[in-house]
């Protein structure tokens, strides 16, 4: 893949199939047909040892597709056990003949009564993308005993309870083994809570000419990879030197930080800035030369020092350790007034919002802490809709946003939305955003344009973190792990 691959909203899904109705004259029922043989196929893939079969089916579409899955079950001669909440019956049209077809077929459905049937596997059937609340007591019940069974899961088009949207759920979710989504990818099924619930997601377009599609509906976001590292990440011509890589300067250090401006000058250099200088606390300087002497380091106490080091340099890293006193605070507002691009982390972030503006020089790389106080809301609320915090803080500071996380985002005005589909739990450790400061910084001073520099080192980040997990494990990972694979994975081959 050389592109990143469309995610939509779901209300733009659902569009796509009355679409495909009028345009290509593949009916609901055919959809229908064609998403419970893909799940049927893949089941057969995935658990090929599986014989029993069950299948939680809910009053939708969702529930159609898996009476679909139980029918051509059934067929092969496999035990498939049908289970339904008290009071949801089959409702919609499509739904309700794919009902038909399975008890004409001899099947049968039974109402869930606080047990589950025995089962190698189960299908999730119980609610797809239309569900946007926490599921009724009878669904969630169920949700609650597939759960705790520990059998793996396959979930048609999207864990049931999960917001398909946003990535969010108001209460409980089906914790899936493999996701398979159907006609187009939804965006909330990577980031959020659904790195949580989704485990691996598949989409499967059903057919579908994706041409019939792409005039009448733009990419909500673009879903990036590690494979996309080799087309973002050109190589380097033969004739270069350091002057065209440009020169970051590194802001922060105060006293018991220095190990934070350390890393984000080390990774600055890691990923390839031709120069790199530190502006720290003199207390600190002894321990960073000895410890990074390619990083040009001066000890800086005040905002007339640090101006002619701003001079000389292409791009500022300003937060890591930058602390929150009077010596912070004099240096962050040096660098805003500086006009300089700009990468502001950690404390810069805090001293932002403090006296939020407009910062169009600037990429801003907040966790969802940090986004909460630049918004003046709370965590949860971030994570309740990644997408619109996102979306907030562009328009709010009129800048190129990293919101940091488990499925990263990244945008910027007039941009369509990175979501960064790598990474993992170990790098939830401090001084990973030092780390991603450097790589950011260095990228922009290679020449890449703002949004570029952001998504692609959020992206090289994010796969240098999952190349040193694997070769130790995620707990215990430490940022100066990545080192080693920034500098590998930036040169693609």
């Amino acid at each position: 893949m050389n592109s990143p691959l469309p995610l939509y909203r779901p209300e733009q899904v659902r569009a796509m199939d009355r679409h495909a109705s009028a345009q290509a004259g593949v009916s609901a029922n055919e959809l229908m047909r064609r998403a419970g043989a893909a799940a049927w196929a893949l089941l057969r893939e995935r658990w090929p040892g599986a014989r029993r079969i069950g299948i939680a089916c809910g009053p939708g579409n969702n529930g159609g597709d898996g009476y679909v899955v139980a029918k051509l079950a059934k067929a092969a001669g496999f035990q498939a056990q049908v289970l339904i909440p008290a009071g949801e019956l089959p409702r919609a049209s499509a739904a309700g003949r794919a009902w038909s077809e399975w008890r004409d077929a001899g099947g049968t459905t039974r109402i869930f009564d606080g047990e589950l049937p025995e089962a190698d596997v189960w299908v999730d059937a119980l609610y797809g993308v239309g569900l946007t609340r926490a599921p009724e007591r009878g669904g969630q019940s169920i949700i609650e005993r597939i759960n705790a069974s520990r059998l793996p899961v396959l979930a048609l088009d999207v864990p049931s309870g999960l917001d398909a949207d946003r990535g969010c759920a108001d209460g409980i979710v089906v914790r899936a083994d493999i996701t398979l989504s159907f006609v187009a990818a939804k965006r909330g099924l990577y980031t959020g809570r659904a790195r949580d619930v989704c485990g691996e997601v598949l989409v499967d377009g059903l057919g579908l000419d994706d041409a019939l599609f792409a005039k009448d509906f733009a990419p909500a976001a673009g879903l990036y990879r590690a494979a996309l590292l080799a087309t973002g990440l050109p190589p380097r011509h033969a004739n270069a030197h350091k002057g065209e890589y440009g020169h970051v300067l590194s802001v922060g250090g105060e006293a018991g930080m220095g190990g934070a401006v350390r890393l984000c000058a080390e990774a600055a250099l890691r990923t390839g800035a031709g120069l790199a200088s530190v502006a720290t606390r003199r207390e600190g300087v002894a321990a960073l030369v000895a410890a990074r002497p390619e990083a040009m380091t001066h000890a800086v106490e005040t905002a007339e020092a640090l101006n002619a080091l701003i001079a000389q340099a292409d791009i500022l890293a300003v937060g890591p350790g930058l602390g929150r006193g009077q010596w912070g605070h004099d240096l962050f507002e040096a660098a805003l007034a500086s006009g300089k691009p700009l990468i502001l982390d950690a404390d810069g972030l805090n001293w932002l919002a403090q006296k939020p503006r407009a910062l169009p020089q600037a990429i801003l790389t907040p966790h969802p802490g940090e986004a909460a106080r630049l918004l003046g809301t709370h965590k949860d609320a971030v994570q309740d809709d990644r997408f619109a915090a996102i979306d907030a803080l562009v328009e709010r500071f009129q800048c190129t946003v990293v919101l940091k996380g488990a499925g990263t985002l990244v945008a910027a005005p007039g941009e369509t939305t990175a979501v960064i589909d790598a990474g993992n739990p170990g790098m939830a450790t401090g001084g990973m955003g030092d780390v991603l400061t450097g790589v950011i910084a260095a990228l922009q001073a290679q020449h890449f344009v703002r949004f570029d520099a952001a998504r692609y080192g959020a992206l090289l980040h994010a796969a240098a973190g999952d190349a040193a997990a694997r070769i130790g494990g995620e707990r215990g990972l430490l940022p100066s792990d990545l080192f080693p694979h920034l500098r590998r994975l930036a040169n693609p081959q």
